[in-house]
This record gives structure tokens, sequence and C-alpha cells, in this order.
């Protein structure tokens, strides 16, 4: 599946349309280059849960914790991950397979240890604000 967007107000449609996709798979794994918008991406999907919490993004925490109506919502970023034994260290399971949703940005820093089954979003920069999303489930 594939979404372009042109503007930061299409990106709540876009997520209704991703969380659809999904179906009920809770583990997103979010691809592309810095400044291609993951975070941005993130927040509306959040939105869509009904989060309320201010969505930043975890660059240096690891993980934040959102609220939502259905639960925690966790929200990854592995870009300074040296090795993936912290996210071992953190208990990146005990996330994972929690059931809640979990937003991961920078997966392939920890690519031994995604889930079997996530819904992949690849973003790509096609101009300035114009992005296309491309959604698989696995």
């Amino acid at each position: 599946m594939e979404i372009q967007t042109t503007t930061l107000a299409d990106l709540k449609g876009a997520a209704a349309e991703i969380l659809k996709a999904a179906g009920d798979n809770r583990i997103f794994l979010f691809y592309g280059e810095m400044g291609a918008g993951k975070t941005t991406l993130i927040k509306a999907l959040c939105r869509s849960l009904g989060v309320t919490d201010d969505v930043t993004s975890p660059t240096f925490s690891i993980v934040n914790e959102y609220r939502s109506a259905d639960g925690p919502v966790y929200h990854f970023d592995f870009y300074r991950l040296k090795h993936h034994n912290e996210a071992l260290d953190m208990g990146y399971e005990e996330y994972f397979y929690s059931g809640n949703y979990c937003f991961i940005e920078w997966p392939e820093k920890i690519a031994d240890l995604v889930p079997e089954f996530y819904t992949g979003v690849r973003i790509h920069i096609l101009e300035e604000q114009k992005r296309q999303l491309c959604i698989e489930n696995i």
C-alpha cells in the first residue's frame, strides 16, 4: 500500500489508513532518512489513537510512553544505540510483546530483535513537504 502526502494536514488521513491497514498488528517499524518525518507521522498516529500527551522524539531516552484509551503507546528511537545489547538491557521484550502499540524508529539498529510480525512504514522524501509512505504487513 502506498500513500502520498503533500502537507502536514494530510497526515491525519494517512494515519487512519495506516492503522486500518495494520488491522490487529500493533508493532510498527519506521524507516526513512534523518528528517523524513518519522516522528511527525508517529505524532499523527498517536492522535488517531486518542493520545493527548505531548508526542516527542525519544532520541535520548530511547522510549517514551503515552496514554491512550486502549492502554499505553510506546514510541522508540534506536538511532543512538551503539549495539543491540542496549535494547536488551532496557527490557525491550516487555514492550514489544505487551500487546500495546509500539512505534519503532530506526529498527535497523535492532534488526535481530524485532518481532516476527509487524507493519513496516517506509518514508521516502519526494520534495520538501511531499512524502511517499510505503506500508507493508509482515
